[in-house]
């Protein structure tokens, strides 16, 4: 493995290890969204140039983004259902 490399997988496992830490905590919609959206054309563009560190990133991104929007709108609708 060239460094260039390593420093690309330390810098991967860093954001990961924060996103661990932060998991118990769903970020707003208008946070969600945006960030859903913008991950997920960034694995599009990782894999239009094949470049594996940010394939990686950017679709674990888009995973966990995708699982936080599901998160808050099952927050939001039990908090109907509470209302009613």
């Amino acid at each position: 493995m060239i460094p260039v490399t390593i420093i690309g997988i330390l810098g991967l496992i860093s954001i990961v290890v924060g996103w661990v830490l932060a998991l118990g905590d769903v970020p707003p919609l208008r946070l969600t969204i945006p960030y859903l959206l913008g991950s997920t054309l960034l694995t599009i563009y990782s894999v239009l140039n094949w470049d594996v560190v940010f394939i990686v990133l950017n679709g674990a991104a888009t995973l966990l983004s995708t699982m936080n929007l599901v998160r808050r709108v099952r927050e939001l609708k039990g908090s109907v259902k509470n209302n009613r």
